[in-house]
């Protein structure tokens, strides 16, 4: 049961939490995805002026045909806008630090990549460029020693459900301890009967099953925090409209972030027996451990990579399933309108038991990860009593 303590623990640590996921996402996440991903709502945003070009191109030259890849790309990617519905978007800030200054304006500014947005500050030139904000030339060429040299703290689609979710995970806890606090010795209600058998859960078949009876209480908060963390985005990345819609969890710099925590925590915690194994594992001949020692020193970094690509792998298959579903309905049409019309249905089905799927998916991943962490901190705690009793 929640008391107030715990409460605060837990929130500082989802706090904690966040820092490191949105320094990573806004170092790291703007170069992983760019080669993958465009500006997200780029083609349904197009003027009226553009469409009557494109459809005077397309009598001359055949239409564009519909691009699967370049959409479900868009769509697991990220983003410097927050798509609503239809051409409505919010924009979101752009921060860019250089040796001229700091920069800070709307995303608005580069009209979903088709518009070059000068700073009168620093006078630099800003645009889009597959998604990536990039200094420009007068002529429009990129420049690349002046991008190579400012650092692009942009707030992203990313970024933005990030916080939203820490803000949403932060009330959800505060509130349910403070029910605990108005209602104590009596039974839970509300959103405290829903949250609570999750808690005890991840304490009882979790913590204490991995970690051991004396030591699991100084793991819980970041195994709560980091459960009820990968739970919601998961759910949060399954809404199609605001404020859902973002692939956090399938983005690999969130990813590598959560697990990097993961591997400082188990790092910090492991005690000399733990070493003792990782370096000298004992009763293994020396000739043995000039083998066995590397393999052990590798499987110790291999750990957090199993955890980040297991998270990140898993997320985006389900996105990139179903929207490869969905696509089949706009390719069957451009071959035949009835085709199209008669494989939406099969489509349409299918796509809704995926997301189904995903729902049970969402949950399953948040408790693999917690639960493999939890195996992690219980490894490096745990005390050598075989090897005690062997000696005696």
């Amino acid at each position: 049961m929640l008391n107030k303590i715990n409460t605060f623990r837990i929130v500082f640590s989802l706090l904690l939490t966040c820092l490191f996921l949105s320094g990573a996402s806004t170092a790291i996440a703007n170069d992983s995805t760019a080669t993958h991903a465009t500006a997200e709502h780029e083609h349904s945003t197009l003027s009226t002026e553009s469409h009557e070009a494109a459809h005077a191109a397309g009598a001359e030259h055949g239409e564009e045909k519909f691009n699967a890849g370049k959409m479900i790309l868009e769509h697991v990617g990220d983003a410097h806008d927050w798509h609503i519905a239809g051409h409505l978007s919010i924009p979101l800030p752009v921060i860019i630090y250089s040796e001229a200054g700091l920069d800070l304006f709307s995303s608005s500014r580069f009209e979903h990549g088709h518009a070059t947005y000068h700073s009168e500050k620093t006078n630099i030139n800003y645009k889009l460029e597959e998604n990536k904000v990039v200094a420009v030339n007068e002529d429009g060429s990129v420049n690349e020693e002046r991008t190579a040299n400012f650092f692009d703290l942009s707030i992203t689609k990313n970024v933005a459900t990030l916080l939203f979710s820490v803000i949403l995970l932060c009330w959800l806890f505060i509130s349910v301890a403070k029910s605990y606090l108005r209602n104590p010795g009596k039974a839970p209600k509300g959103i405290q009967s829903f949250v609570e058998p999750i808690i005890i859960f991840i304490r009882d078949d979790v913590a204490k099953a991995s970690i051991g009876e004396k030591k699991y209480k100084k793991f819980m908060p970041y195994l709560l925090t980091v459960f009820f963390f990968i739970w919601i985005n998961n759910l949060l990345g399954l809404i199609p409209i605001f404020p859902g819609g973002a692939n956090l969890t399938g983005n690999v710099a969130v990813t590598l972030t959560l697990a990097s925590l993961t591997f400082i925590i188990t790092v910090i915690s492991a005690n000399k027996h733990y070493w003792h194994h990782i370096f000298a594992m004992p009763g293994v001949p020396a000739w043995v451990l000039i083998i066995l020692t590397p393999i052990e020193i590798l499987g110790l970094f291999l750990r957090p990579f199993v955890l980040m690509v297991r998270l990140f792998a898993n997320i985006t298959a389900g996105h990139i399933i179903a929207l490869s579903f969905f696509s089949l309905i706009f390719i069957f049409g451009e071959m035949n309108t009835g085709a199209g019309l008669g494989f939406s249905l099969f489509s349409t089905a299918f796509t809704v038991f995926m997301m189904v799927m995903e729902l049970l998916v969402a949950f399953l991943q948040a408790y693999v990860f917690t639960l493999l962490s939890a195996v992690y901190f219980g490894t490096a705690v745990e005390e050598g009593h075989h090897e005690e009793a062997h000696a005696h």
